[in-house]
């Protein structure tokens, strides 16, 4: 586990996770044109739970998920 420390809404907050979710998000943030704290900030804006960590992880399988959906989707038409 990789522990990371942050800003989030003014205060200073820190996320535990695997590097493979890290570079996964660093992917998602270059690919969005976010830095890392403004992808961090969108999904704890958005999140469903109360556990940060578990929502970036959950952030990042969705993510995935629409990729391969834009994927597959010329091939169903």
């Amino acid at each position: 586990m990789d522990k990371r420390s942050l800003s989030i809404a003014g205060h200073r907050t820190s996320i535990a996770l695997e590097p493979e979710f890290w570079a996964a998000l660093e992917h998602m943030a270059a690919r969005s044109g976010l830095t890392m704290t403004a992808l961090i900030c969108n999904i704890d804006a958005e999140r469903q739970t109360t556990n940060l960590s578990s929502a970036a992880r959950l952030a990042v399988l969705a993510w995935y998920q629409r990729q391969l959906a834009e994927v597959a989707e010329p091939r169903l038409s």
